[in-house]
């Protein structure tokens, strides 16, 4: 597109030039852990950054030059606001903006279906303060059409210069809109950030190529797809595709335990396959931003073309049931010993979803603390990257991390998430009892240790 630039002379080649100088100005809206590792990103790319979120005390924290997510260093917050990296729970900044990117919440609701308020509110929020030539980047994980069904219709209904979104038509008063699918795996050090490849699908050739360009600064090999809706899609493929492999492995898992089989190591032995095999784990259950959800998406919008996604339906109930899976084992595993479950005290060995990271977003253990109490047994919890739970969307639990100095204390000792840090043959010698969903003590020979 060569001369693509001479169509809009005062919208198109105007924030091209500024995103090739990077002399744009990028506003993240929401600094979560997709937000903030974003902004700090396009930070030490040499780019002014505005963070905007509205909690106060996430603001604070990084005005103060600190970090509030175990992946990310305060030294790192501290070099972005020496470069002008910036945070405010001001969205009216968005005026002084060239490029938004809007990377808030998609929850579910108690009906397992998208709740997309945050998306709404949000975009809302910003149609007001849009100017002529804005970039408008959509990164929250969402059900395919949300960005052209939704933030489109909203972005031109509510902004105040009566713009109109760009589609390959010559145009002044105009912005432009993408969906870019977030690609943050919180602990992943095997591949660097750079080299993960980033999808964008623009509402026209032109919104496609300015999110090109930008997103061009920070990664390596971009993906353009023809519309939103096909990047959407593609990120909900491939949370589906990892969320329908695991329920098939943590059913595989249940069929070897009643077998007699250890399925760790059939699954060590499968991946020795040069061809057709894929290696997945089990687990208590799936967490993080977008497995546990993307299949529910998918299932939801489904039902709009009268199609129902059953073996996509059917993977998500399975992993969202494993928590009950490790509650029914626990409970057998202490009958075994002739306890009860209710009065029974139970140490919980990590609380994030994930090995190593400090990351509680859809946690199986956290259910696991709250169907554990409603049977009855006095829960604790021990985890060296958060020290404290209390209230969120889906929990409220309000406890703090306890000592692991003893273990011999608690009934059963409950292996829900296998961070480095834990010493567990002094675990496995000092405890009566240990429920172990990660395979974390596989090279330990104990009949105290029940894998489940």
């Amino acid at each position: 597109m060569e001369n693509s630039s001479l169509l809009f002379p005062n919208t198109y080649a105007v924030t091209k030039e500024l995103i090739r100088d990077r002399t744009a100005r990028i506003g993240i809206v929401g600094l979560g852990y997709v937000g903030l590792p974003l902004a700090l990103l396009f930070s030490d790319s040499g780019f002014v950054v505005e963070g905007i979120d509205l909690d106060a005390m996430k603001v604070e924290t990084l005005l103060n030059r600190r970090s509030y997510l175990g992946s990310i260093p305060s030294e790192t917050v501290a070099r972005a606001r020496d470069r002008g990296f910036h945070a405010t729970i001001d969205v009216e900044k968005i005026a002084e903006t060239d490029v938004v990117i809007v990377c808030v919440p998609t929850p579910l609701d108690r009906n397992q279906e998208p709740n997309l308020r945050f998306i709404r509110e949000t975009v809302f929020n910003v149609a007001a303060h849009l100017h002529s030539g804005h970039l408008v980047v959509l990164e929250s994980l969402t059900c395919p059409g949300t960005t052209e069904e939704i933030v489109v219709p909203i972005l031109e209904q509510a902004n105040v210069a009566h713009l109109r979104v760009s589609r390959n038509t010559a145009a002044i008063d105009q912005i432009f809109v993408a969906f870019s699918p977030e690609n943050e795996d919180p602990g992943e050090s095997t591949i660097h950030r750079r080299d993960i490849p980033k999808v964008i699908g623009g509402m026209d050739r032109f919104s496609t190529e300015l999110a090109a360009d930008l997103y061009s600064a920070l990664f390596s090999h971009i993906v353009p797809v023809s519309t939103p809706t096909v990047a959407e899609m593609s990120k909900l493929l491939e949370n589906a595709y990892r969320c329908v492999n695991v329920a098939l492995i943590n059913e595989i898992k249940e069929l070897c335990f009643l077998m007699g089989i250890d399925p760790w190591e059939v699954i060590d032995a499968a991946k020795t396959t040069p061809f057709s095999f894929q290696a997945f784990y089990p687990g208590p259950g799936l967490g993080g931003n977008g497995i546990p959800r993307g299949p529910f998406y998918l299932s939801w919008k489904a039902k709009a073309y009268d199609f129902r996604a059953k073996f996509i339906e059917s993977a998500g109930e399975f992993n969202a049931a494993m928590p009950s899976f490790v509650v029914r084992c626990t409970s057998e595993a202490l009958n075994r010993q002739k306890k009860s479950m209710l009065g029974s005290s139970i140490l919980l060995l990590g609380i994030g979803y994930k090995k190593d990271v400090d990351d509680l977003r859809e946690s199986p253990p956290l259910t696991i603390i709250e169907l554990l109490r409603r049977a009855g047994a006095e829960v604790s919890y021990n985890d060296p990257f958060l020290p404290y739970i209390g209230r969120g969307r889906h929990y409220d639990l309000n406890i703090i991390s306890t000592s692991i100095e003893d273990v011999s204390r608690y009934d059963a000792v409950l292996i829900a998430t296998d961070h480095s840090s834990y010493d567990y043959k002094r675990i496995v010698s000092q405890a009566k009892l240990v429920i172990d969903t990660r395979n974390a003590t596989r090279a330990i020979i104990s009949e105290k240790i029940v894998r489940c």
